[in-house]
C-alpha cells in the first residue's frame, strides 16, 4: 500500500488522524524494515505516530511484522529480560551478577544494539562487550537477529525522539522463552504492555525498575500477568535488610564495570533480591520471600 496513506493517517492533526488497522500497521512496519520508502517518510510517520498516539492494535500489527523478520534461537529453560535500548545514565547494571546467582535455575537472555534515542546512557551492548565474565546469560545482538531494524538507527538518531519502536524493540522473543520481564515507569503503562506482550509468554511481568529497566534498586511494584489475570506485589529491599544508595549523577562505563567486577556487599544482596524476583516470576518459587531464602541457602 502507498506509504503516504499511513503518513496521512497520523500526520494531519486531531480532526484528520485515524488509527491504523492490524493489517495496515503490519504493512507499515514491513515497508519500514524493507526500506521501501524514503528516510523522510519514515521519520514523518514515526513522529506522527508517536504524537497521535499509537494504539494497542497498531502495536500488535507492527509486532507481528517484526516477528516475521526474526529467526528465533530457542534457549531452553530461559528467561527473557526486556531492556530499553537507550541505556542507563546514573546507575550500574546488575544483570551479570543476577545471571551468576541463577546458574542452577535459569539462563537469562538479553537483546541489544548500538545506543538508540533518547537517553545518552550505557547500553546492554556496552556491558556485554566489555564484561569479563559472560556466565549463564545469552546476549543477542540485533545486527544479527534483526538487521533491518538495526539499520534504522541513523534515521532514529536524526529524528532524536522516542518513538513506538522504543516500546516494540524491548521484547523480540528471540530466545523463545516462556517467561519475561520488562521495566515500566508508571502504572498506566502496565495495561498497555500486557495487552501488547502478555499473551506471548506463559507468565509475563513488569516492574518499576531502575531507569526503566527490569532491575529493582529501590522499593517498587511488580505486576505479573497470567491467563488474563494480573497480580500486583510490592517489593521493598529494606524488608530484606538491603540498604543500597542509588546514584543521581552520571556513571561511566568503567565505573559500571568496576561495580560488577568488585561488587559491594549491598550490591550483591540487591542482585540476590533481583534474582529472587525472577525465580518467582518463572514459577520456581511461590513467593519472592521463598525465592530469596532459596538463593541464600
Amino acid at each position: 500500500m502507498d506509504f503516504h496513506k499511513y503518513i496521512h493517517a497520523v500526520g494531519t492533526g486531531p480532526k484528520g488522524n485515524r488509527d491504523l488497522s492490524f493489517e495496515e500497521s503490519a504493512d507499515m512496519m514491513n515497508q519500514l524494515l524493507e526500506q521501501k520508502i524514503y528516510t523522510e517518510q519514515a521519520s514523518a510517520f514515526l513522529l506522527g505516530w508517536r504524537m497521535k498516539p499509537e494504539t494497542i492494535e497498531e502495536f500488535r500489527g507492527a509486532l507481528s511484522a517484526l516477528d516475521s523478520f526474526i529467526n528465533p534461537q530457542k534457549i531452553e529453560n530461559s528467561f527473557e529480560m526486556g531492556y530499553p535500548f537507550d541505556g542507563k545514565v546514573n546507575n550500574p547494571y546488575i544483570f551479570p551478577l543476577v545471571a551468576k546467582i541463577l546458574k542452577e535455575h535459569l539462563t537469562l537472555t538479553f537483546t541489544g544494539d548500538v545506543h538508540q534515542p533518547v537517553k545518552e546512557g550505557i547500553s546492554v551492548q556496552d556491558i556485554c562487550q566489555n564484561i569479563k565474565d559472560h556466565e549463564n546469560f545469552h546476549y543477542f545482538d540485533r545486527k544479527d537477529y534483526l538487521n533491518e531494524l538495526h539499520t534504522l538507527t541513523q534515521t532514529r538518531h536524526r529524528l532524536g525522539l522516542r518513538t513506538g519502536l522504543n516500546t516494540l524493540e524491548k521484547l523480540p522473543q528471540v530466545s523463545q522463552s516462556d517467561y519475561a520481564i520488562t521495566g515500566v515507569f508508571h502504572k498506566p503503562y502496565v495495561k498497555k504492555y500486557i495487552a501488547i506482550f502478555g499473551e506471548r509468554y506463559k507468565q509475563f511481568a513488569l516492574i518499576q525498575g531502575n531507569e526503566g529497566t527490569p532491575e529493582l534498586f529501590s522499593k517498587g511494584r511488580l505486576w505479573i500477568h497470567n491467563s488474563g489475570e494480573v497480580q500486583e506485589h510490592i517489593i521493598d529491599p529494606a524488608k530484606y535488610e538491603i540498604i543500597y544508595q542509588k546514584s543521581w549523577e552520571s556513571i561511566t562505563l568503567a565505573e559500571s564495570l568496576d561495580q560488577l567486577n568488585n561488587p559491594s556487599e549491598a550490591f550483591m544482596k540487591l542482585a540476590k533480591l533481583n534474582a529472587a524476583v525472577i525465580l518467582f516470576v518463572a514459577q520456581k518459587a511461590s513467593s519472592v520471600e521463598e525465592a530469596f531464602e532459596m538463593i541464600n541457602g
